[in-house]
């Protein structure tokens, strides 16, 4: 990845993949009661799907990301991301409602940038597409869910 903003996405997206291996593995000896699911949210969520934003921005994208573009994404990926943990974690909506909305921008930024994508990069358009779709999805169900699961 030639594109400074794509790897630092890539860079704190397997960081993230790295701690929700962490969290993973003390969830049982700490007796954290949303630690596997926090775990698992860490490593798909947080850090696969950050991956994905700078492999695709990198391959697919005609240009590289302004400056505040990237701070944009990022920063709202990011603190959407720990809005979620800490909202589902404290059992604090308003929290986790914000954190979700912060996630949708990005993935509708996201969506944005399918249409200025390389030629001839059909196939990865559309299955970076499905994946945007799936998350923005996963985003309102996940939310209803945290707020009628028990505490």
């Amino acid at each position: 990845m030639t594109d400074r903003y794509a790897t630092i996405f890539f860079l704190v997206g397997s960081a993230c993949i790295i701690v929700g291996g962490l969290v993973a593995a003390v969830t049982t000896p700490l007796g954290l009661a949303k630690g596997s699911w926090s775990a698992a949210y860490l490593v798909l969520v947080c850090g696969v799907a950050q991956c994905l934003f700078g492999v695709a921005r990198s391959k697919l994208g005609q240009a590289p990301l302004t400056r505040m573009g990237f701070l944009t994404e990022f920063s709202c990926w990011n603190l959407g991301n720990a809005a979620v943990i800490i909202g589902t974690v404290l059992n604090a909506p308003a929290v986790l409602d914000c954190g979700g909305a912060l996630l949708i921008v990005v993935l509708l930024m996201q969506i944005s940038h399918l249409r200025h994508a390389k030629p001839g990069m059909s196939w990865a358009l559309r299955l970076y597409g499905a994946v945007i779709g799936m998350l923005l999805l996963s985003i309102p169900i996940g939310l209803i869910l945290a707020m009628i699961a028990p505490t």
